[in-house]
């Protein structure tokens, strides 16, 4: 007879301390990802140290970051911050010429109140590159949300399109009549104009023409030429343009949130299955392709930690946000190729076929996982997602720790991972947001789950105690994203399990237990 569990998620609030990473450690994925930036850290030695021995591991090539360290003269305001900063940025320009600086501002320079907004725009203009000033310090929950101020920032200093049609809705878009019903007007630094296509696209920061770079700017511009041209062909063919330009079907779409370009390449080309064109992603891969945003243009994340940027990305460029599940197992990337399709009134073709057959290649790892347990602890605003994921491998979730909770931009992943425990017909996790790793130890030691998801101050201590673990700092830089990375997920949950596995061919597990 099986038991059928009907009971609505439950949410906690113990107020814990927060054990997890500096949020200036987004440096190590963020300078890879933007490949013509500049990561400049504002703080102290202690911050120094960080980068130097949490992230050394990480880094396979020369960085593109480095420290201005605020020595006891600055903290007591005898030094002059602008001077120093200046000739740093000075030796940056010089050594290696950045698209983009990027000021990371640490707890120091919030105590101390270092005016960096303030002398950031007078120093860009002095040296003529651009300066981003974001606060990644260490007052926030997660060391992941240092990637969540770096973007918020950045949406700040994307181009501006401006939509001059009342009909902003997907629906109320008549795509046949779209080029007859508005016009595109893009301007530069003599006033002058000149009309393409249906929307107004202008840089809000030098008003100038907006980069050619931009594939949604540079196909809107192509087919102006290839209408005025004597011939009607430009540089390009026009059945690239037609399949490119996504105004002939649906508004603008933005992504946002860092991913290795392979996979960000992956989830394109996925959505591109189903129509779907992707304008640009926030973070670009280099700063001078920044999407265009503003009304009419619809944006989506992809990773659960970007609340603040979706924020601004909402209430600041005016875009609107497609809340969905995030891109995280099959299951997730399905759902959230679904609902953008929703949005967009697209009629989603094989998704459920592709779905399966990615089920069907990683049935050897889910063999593994089904009918085990897990426990996270909370670290870096993943585990949601990784709970909902494991839930629909068959696993049995104990407990969601997770040190902060946007239950607004999560709405969708709650929602789904509800849906997925009562599908699966297991027990409801509890969620405990900020909890406390004392009594989390304690109830870890009661349920003995199979393994605990935790962060790295913690898995020593309970391996000791029999407890097989996982860092969840390794989810953060693992390529987790996609279908085609389902693999690479329970390849990173599996291990501790197999080697246990390996460990009790060889009789050394009970010997451990033992000691």
């Amino acid at each position: 007879m099986s038991t059928t569990f009907s009971e609505a998620l439950t949410f906690e609030c113990e107020t814990g301390n927060y054990h997890t990473f500096c949020p200036i450690s987004c440096v190590a994925w963020l300078y890879q990802k933007i490949e013509d930036s500049f990561f400049l850290v504002v703080g102290t030695k202690t911050c120094g140290y960080f980068l130097q021995n949490a992230l050394g591991v990480m880094i396979f090539a020369e960085p593109r970051y480095a420290m201005a360290e605020l020595e006891e003269g600055d903290i007591s305001a005898q030094l002059n911050d602008y001077k120093e900063l200046k000739r740093l940025c000075l030796q940056i320009k010089q050594d290696r010429n950045p698209s983009v600086i990027v000021w990371i501002g640490t707890c120091t320079t919030e105590i101390i109140k270092m005016d960096l907004e303030g002398m950031a725009p007078r120093l860009e203009a002095e040296i003529a590159i651009p300066i981003v000033v974001a606060r990644a310090n260490g007052l926030d929950y997660a060391f992941t949300q240092g990637e969540d101020t770096v973007l918020a920032a950045m949406a700040h200093r994307c181009p501006t399109i401006q939509s001059s049609t009342k009909k902003s809705l997907p629906n109320d878009i008549d795509s046949t009549n779209a080029n007859s019903s508005t016009s595109l007007i893009v301007e530069n630094g003599q006033g002058e104009s000149r009309k393409v296509g249906n929307k107004v696209l202008l840089d809000s920061d030098t008003n100038t023409l907006l980069r050619p770079e931009n594939s949604l700017v540079s196909n809107l511009l192509q087919r102006a030429t290839n209408q005025n041209s004597p011939t009607g062909v430009g540089t390009a063919s026009p059945s690239l343009n037609s399949r490119m330009d996504p105004l002939n079907a649906h508004p603008p779409l933005v992504l946002f949130g860092s991913l290795p370009s392979s996979v960000a390449t992956q989830l394109t080309l996925e959505l591109q299955r189903q129509g779907i064109t992707v304008s640009g992603w926030l973070p670009s891969q280099r700063y001078t392709d920044l999407p265009s945003l503003g009304e009419g243009v619809y944006v989506c994340g992809v990773n659960p930690f970007l609340s603040r940027t979706a924020t601004t990305l909402m209430r600041r460029r005016k875009c609107k946000l497609i809340g969905a599940p995030f891109p995280i197992g099959p299951d997730g990337t399905r759902c959230w190729i679904e609902k953008i399709c929703s949005v967009f009134n697209i009629l989603p073709k094989g998704l459920k076929e592709r779905e399966s057959s990615v089920w069907q290649g990683i049935e050897d790892y889910v063999a593994l996982v089904r009918g085990k347990s897990v426990f996270f602890m909370g670290d870096n605003l993943l585990e949601v997602s990784l709970a909902r994921f494991l839930v629909r491998c068959g696993m049995i979730v104990y407990e969601v720790g997770i040190p902060y909770m946007d239950k607004r931009f999560q709405a969708a992943e709650l929602a789904l991972l509800e849906s997925t425990c009562r599908e699966m017909n297991v027990p409801m996790p509890r969620i405990v947001e900020k909890p406390d790793n004392y009594h989390q130890v304690q109830r870890i030691r009661e349920l003995q789950p199979d393994l605990a998801i935790t962060g790295m101050a913690h898995a020593n201590p309970l391996e000791a105690r029999g407890i097989s673990t996982k860092w969840s700092v390794e989810f953060t830089f693992a390529q987790i994203h996609g279908f085609t990375n389902a693999r690479d997920i329970l390849e990173l949950v599996t291990r501790p399990l197999r080697r246990n596995e390996s460990l009790e061919g060889l009789g050394w597990t009970s010997l451990v237990q033992s000691n």
